[in-house]
């Protein structure tokens, strides 16, 4: 008697699971539709800033890591987040922070990458390959207009503190280059 209690007890905590798998999965493609505010052509999901979604007794946690600290879209982020779970009537979400393992631009997903080049930035080469813009070179950046190799670094500060300006030579286009970290 006790075995069989204890498997209707594993079904249901089976079924439970398997609920609460779809819904998680329901609130991943929710997000997918919430742009980044600096970069409104990729979402919080392609930028790789959504850790881990969890839904337990109606209550949706998200957890979230910024792309470095003081980042200033992080409280967009979490607002907007708020604004579409609520409008699909998760009453209860709580967002999370979560600082490490840190953020490395190695978490874009190659769609990210793919947005980012027909956007005109040029996306960043991996960030794990030990090559960066410091120590006196510089990466040889690929133009998000023409492909050529033959561009320039103008400043390492582009239109936000996580890209470098750089310059093209043969189409002579500028253009911003998200930063590797």
């Amino acid at each position: 008697m006790k075995n069989q209690l204890y498997v209707v007890k594993t079904d249901i905590r089976m079924n439970d699971a398997k609920g609460n798998m779809a819904e998680e999965k329901k609130i991943w493609l929710l997000l997918e539709t919430i742009p980044d505010p600096e970069i409104p052509v990729i979402s919080i999901v392609d930028l790789g800033i959504v850790r881990e979604v969890t839904v337990q007794d109606n209550t949706v946690e998200i957890s979230i890591t910024p792309t470095y600290n003081g980042c200033p879209a992080m409280k967009a982020i979490e607002q907007e987040i708020q604004k579409v779970l609520k409008e699909k009537e998760y009453s209860t979400v709580h967002v999370r922070r979560v600082y490490s393992p840190a953020w490395t631009t190695d978490w874009l997903n190659a769609n990210a990458k793919d947005k980012l080049r027909t956007y005109g930035i040029a996306p960043p080469l991996s960030a794990s390959s030990g090559t960066v813009i410091t120590g006196g070179f510089a990466r040889v950046i690929a133009c998000p207009h023409c492909g050529s190799k033959d561009t320039v670094l103008v400043s390492q500060f582009g239109s936000t503190a996580c890209k470098a300006l750089y310059k093209c030579s043969d189409c002579l286009e500028p253009f911003d280059y998200f930063k590797c970290h």
